[in-house]
């Protein structure tokens, strides 16, 4: 376990360590972990909270937000999410953006580029398609920056016969996925430091 603990960068809690001793073939419960890591004072490092407050925010006017916040879906490639961060680098920022399988939570297209253009959001969504082959019909959510409301987007989505859903301006719970896939990036991988060309950070998010 300590093993595991200090291989994450002692970022990890008992339940991705449980995780890790399951891939390494150990017969445990989660809950053993727990114990133990408690008693070993093994603990996952804690990111910020949001201030606590009421989270509103305009609906769009061009996609209806048809997912809803309804993340938990019954089978694979029903439903994907996407959104965009950005990471320092001494030669000015580099942005990330990801596709997401709501069903398994695993990233299924990304792509790094030096701007938030719509060509990253449509190369990385292009990614996520040809790796899944994806059903006509189903539903990805975005957020309202201009990627997702750009000529180029829409055109992809028709070409592929995918259904726009799009939240609500500035309410974060509406993206909590990737929000949350986002801030595990920064915590356990990026964990503050400032890379030195755009390719490092590109190769470390890969990584």
């Amino acid at each position: 376990m300590k093993t595991a603990w200090n291989d994450s960068g002692k970022v990890y809690g008992y339940r991705k360590i449980h995780d890790d001793l399951i891939d390494m073939g150990e017969a445990v419960s989660e809950n053993r972990v727990a114990r133990l890591a408690h008693l070993a004072g093994i603990q996952a490092q804690i990111g910020y909270k949001k201030k606590p407050g009421v989270y509103g925010g305009k609906p769009s006017v061009v996609v209806d937000n048809t997912l809803d916040r309804q993340f938990a879906v019954d089978a694979p490639d029903r439903a994907w999410v996407t959104d965009i961060t950005y990471l320092r680098t001494h030669e000015g920022f580099a942005y990330p953006y990801a596709v997401i399988n709501l069903f398994s939570r695993r990233v299924v297209g990304w792509a790094v580029q030096s701007r938030q253009t719509s060509e990253l959001a449509v190369q990385a969504l292009l990614m996520a398609i040809w790796r899944r082959k994806p059903r006509p019909g189903l539903l990805i959510r975005s957020d309202q920056g201009a990627q997702f409301t750009s000529r180029e987007w829409a055109a992809c989505l028709r070409e592929h016969q995918l259904e726009h859903s799009m939240s609500r301006r500035g309410n974060c719970h509406d993206n909590a996925v990737a929000e949350r896939f986002f801030q595990l990036l920064k915590r356990e991988k990026v964990r503050r430091r400032k890379y030195r060309t755009r390719e490092e950070a590109r190769r470390d998010v890969f990584e």
